[in-house]
């Protein structure tokens, strides 16, 4: 099984920063290491539906944004320690929300296993 363990979260003053991170671990049934695709990092806030945030393909480390942290948010990754990281800069009210990390493997269509989610809560 592969397991996803967010961490970072927490209480930040409108304008600044907070890192997001997100270790992947385990193996797959047959008792193989996981073979990524993709991590990202998506969020929900109360009331509204699940977004995606951030991505980057494990194979070349390119990054994608959404248009709303475009510039502010940056993703990165440690391959040895099979963790991506969300630096989170010149954040606002906007950008509080459950965090949570998702993983695709290799033949997966998308983001097959995801994480319990880390609250990030920006007090204007």
């Amino acid at each position: 099984q592969v397991q996803l363990a967010e961490s970072g979260g927490g209480l930040v003053q409108a304008g600044g920063s907070l890192r997001l991170s997100c270790a992947a671990s385990g193996r797959t049934a047959s008792g193989r290491p996981i073979s990524t695709v993709a991590m990202a990092w998506f969020r929900q806030a109360p009331g509204k539906e699940r977004e995606f945030v951030a991505s980057m393909r494990w194979a070349n480390g390119s990054p994608y944004y959404s248009n709303s942290v475009q510039g502010r948010f940056t993703i990165s990754r440690d391959i040895r320690k099979n963790t991506i990281y969300l630096q989170m800069d010149s954040l606002n009210a906007e950008d509080t929300a459950v965090y949570y990390c998702a993983l695709q493997r290799v033949g997966q269509s998308g983001y097959d296993h995801w994480g319990q989610g880390t609250q990030v809560t920006v007090s204007s």
